[in-house]
């Protein structure tokens, strides 16, 4: 009886004091009666850091869509509602947005195994990186993979295409006239460089028409991981020091991915 009476009146402590911290919260100008707006930026510390990764909304393109996402988050707890706090959930395709690729995307025996997102490198996925701007008249080919002359050693390289000069990852409706990287080109990637880590700027790293023979390519050592759909806007060709993480998604081939650039 005393510790059940004891329990009700921490709870009731509890409550109260939830109570008191909202409404300090609202007479602080951080309640209803702020009229202040957040500001969403994607350049941080004085122009040093360039966050790269693609904003999720309704409207960010599905491989394959014309409607885009659609509604994909919505509150399971809401405070209008009398809950104590806001509650979100959401619901993606792993491979929308800015997103990485593990072996298992394309070779089911890798997925089996467990080369899931989960067990990608994290030291490929952060370190210093090149920019590089593609010719704006082509794939990704071998020819195109040759001229433009990335120093041997280079293991992180983003490919700013004409998608980024075309807003593609802005538009809703899936676009298959996207640059990416033909099997040519991704073969000669693994046969030439030291390259680890493949970032593009649309859904894909490889062509449309290509999409499975140089995904193969790419994945088949599992040694390299392809970063697609990067936000490229504004980024100017150059050294760079990239920091991936893609969210810790066991079994899955893959995985969301916050990304950034400092200078």
């Amino acid at each position: 009886m005393f510790q059940a009476s004891k329990f009700h009146k921490i709870r009731s402590s509890f409550v109260v004091t939830l109570l008191s911290t909202r409404s300090h919260f609202h007479t602080q100008g951080y309640g209803p009666g702020d009229t202040s707006k957040p500001v969403r930026r994607e350049v941080y510390g004085n122009g040093r850091i360039f966050d790269i990764t693609h904003r999720y909304t309704p409207e960010i393109p599905v491989y394959g869509s014309k409607l885009g996402i659609g509604h994909f988050r919505w509150l399971q707890l809401s405070m209008k509602n009398g809950s104590l706090t806001n509650n979100s959930e959401f619901k993606l395709p792993v491979h929308t947005g800015t997103h990485v690729d593990a072996p298992g995307h394309v070779f089911d025996d890798y997925y089996d195994a467990g080369f899931d997102v989960d067990q990608l490198d994290l030291e490929v996925l952060n370190g210093p990186a090149l920019v590089v701007d593609v010719p704006r008249d082509s794939n990704l080919t071998a020819e195109v993979m040759e001229s433009l002359n990335i120093p041997k050693g280079t293991r992180r390289v983003l490919f700013r295409t004409l998608n980024t000069d075309r807003g593609l990852m802005h538009k809703k409706e899936f676009d298959s006239s996207f640059v990416g990287f033909t099997e040519d080109g991704a073969k000669w990637v693994v046969k030439n460089t030291d390259i680890k880590l493949v970032g593009t700027d649309y859904f894909s790293i490889a062509t449309y028409d290509e999409a499975i023979p140089a995904h193969i390519a790419f994945l088949k050592r599992r040694e390299i991981i392809p970063v697609e759909g990067l936000k490229l806007d504004g980024i100017k060709p150059g050294n760079y020091s990239v920091h991936c993480l893609p969210l810790r998604l066991l079994g899955a081939e893959g995985a969301p991915t916050r990304c950034i650039l400092i200078k």
